[in-house]
């Protein structure tokens, strides 16, 4: 069989559409709420943010949206993404285990991002957009957009959370080289980001203040619309073409997984590789456990509350039911840049309140680690992401060696680290620390949470 489990690039492999997890799910997820009123948001409450036809893939309850022709198309360049059986980690570890990875590498920006870039820019370009304000942590959400936009000539403008806008410049580059704006934030651009540098000139940021500027930006201009790259619904569902590929990859590789890892900061690519098998599962298909993991640093999974709350700092959004560790939360500044949110996607919070799903977490300088002890055995250098569930397989790995049973384990390495050398030239050079939040922080953080009547 080789090394690869990996369909020929045609048009005819490419799923033709995506799946939508709340379909089969035992109980439907709480819904989000207008922090005004504590109602259901209706379309209209979010029309000043996202074109109708996404507005409606956000609330359905359809088991599958079809894949628009177009975004097929762009689809072609990378996918489907290869399905790679990690042989010489095998070796390495000395493990009875078969690990496989499904590698998101392979897309123009680089990481999964695309895979709901792509659509989200279709969708406003057809509903006549030509701006798009958004957010980033460690880049590439923005890298990714950037790259949509410029295939579909919107003007895209990324507001990149501060610490990692001066850590990870490469991304900033490749941003602009596509044609987007690039701010560091918060920013001197928005009411909001002046507001926070009066009180606190040096920021750093967090991933709840990127949203709220860039929401800021798309509510006052009506050529503009807001794209967010994770959490919400919409945007999981176009992340489950990873999964639906690697069942279908499975299929000829005559083998199927027993667990499933995935790193979560909020939820998209977890999402999209776990939710396809867990639909199986759900639909009396064959059992998974299925593992987030997550920062030590920031552990929305973790050490959060299932509340609801808002997912931005300025309190701009509607209320979403999720494990939070509160919107203003500030988490320390760590590498993995994309993980640094207070907020957890609510139905990766939802299907976790379950029973369906496992998390952990883990601390930055024991997933590096792992992802160098991967790039020295597979050739692959992962995202600093992408480490989290690098760690998270090679412990389940371990697990089997220890009980002498050959499970076989699928991970998402959803992107690579071309872009984030400075993470591991700082490994490489003990400058690596694990920072860990303040508990005050997080206790005051966690008690300034709204207010919201348990339903009746």
């Amino acid at each position: 069989m080789g090394n690869t489990v990996k369909y020929v690039l045609d048009e005819s492999r490419i799923p033709r559409a995506w799946y939508n997890i709340v379909a089969d799910l035992p109980s439907p997820p709480p819904p989000v709420l207008h922090p005004g009123t504590l109602q259901p948001v209706g379309p209209d409450d979010l029309a000043p943010l996202f074109p109708m036809s996404l507005i409606m893939q956000e609330v359905t309850t359809d088991r599958e949206v079809e894949i628009p022709g177009p975004v097929r198309d762009v689809y072609r360049q990378w996918r489907p993404a290869p399905l790679f059986r990690a042989r010489r980690l095998e070796q390495a570890l000395q493990t009875p285990a078969r690990i496989y990875y499904k590698y998101e590498g392979v897309s123009p920006a680089g990481s999964h991002k695309p895979n709901t870039a792509v659509p989200q820019a279709w969708y406003n370009k057809e509903a006549g957009i030509t701006r798009i304000a958004t957010e980033t942590g460690a880049g590439q959400w923005g890298s990714s957009l950037a790259f949509a936009g410029a295939l579909f000539g919107i003007e895209v403008e990324v507001f990149m959370v501060k610490v990692s806008y001066n850590q990870k410049p490469y991304r900033r580059a490749l941003m602009e080289s596509y044609g987007a704006r690039c701010i560091a934030s918060p920013s001197m651009e928005t009411n909001f980001g002046r507001a926070l540098l009066a009180k606190s000139p040096d920021n750093n940021g967090s991933l709840g203040i990127a949203i709220s500027e860039a929401v800021e930006v798309a509510a006052s201009r009506a050529d503009t619309n807001y794209a967010l790259g994770s959490v919400l619904n919409h945007v999981l569902l176009h992340q489950t073409v990873s999964g639906l590929e690697a069942i279908a990859q499975f299929e000829l590789a005559d083998d199927y997984p027993d667990v499933i890892v995935g790193c979560t900061g909020g939820g998209s690519n977890f999402a999209g590789i776990a939710f396809p098998f867990l639909g199986e599962q759900l639909r009396g298909g064959r059992k998974v456990r299925i593992v987030a993991v997550e920062p030590a640093a920031c552990p929305s999974l973790t050490r959060g509350r299932y509340a609801y709350d808002f997912g931005d700092t300025g309190h701009m959004t509607p209320l979403a039911k999720m494990h939070t560790l509160g919107s203003s939360f500030m988490p320390p500044g760590f590498h993995a840049g994309g993980l640094r949110y207070h907020g957890m996607a609510p139905l990766v919070s939802h299907v976790k309140e379950l029973g369906l799903i496992e998390a952990r977490s883990y601390h930055q300088t024991q997933c590096f680690e792992a992802g160098v002890f991967f790039a020295r055995n597979e050739g692959i250098l992962p995202a600093p992401e992408a480490n989290h569930a690098v760690k998270g397989a090679i412990d389940e790995a371990l697990r089997c060696k220890e009980e002498g049973v050959g499970r076989t384990i699928l991970f998402n390495l959803c992107g690579h680290g071309h872009f984030d050398m400075q993470a591991y030239m700082d490994y490489f050079g003990g400058r690596l620390t694990d920072n860990t939040y303040d508990e005050s922080e997080l206790a005051m953080a966690l008690a300034g949470l709204p207010s919201v009547p348990e339903p009746a």
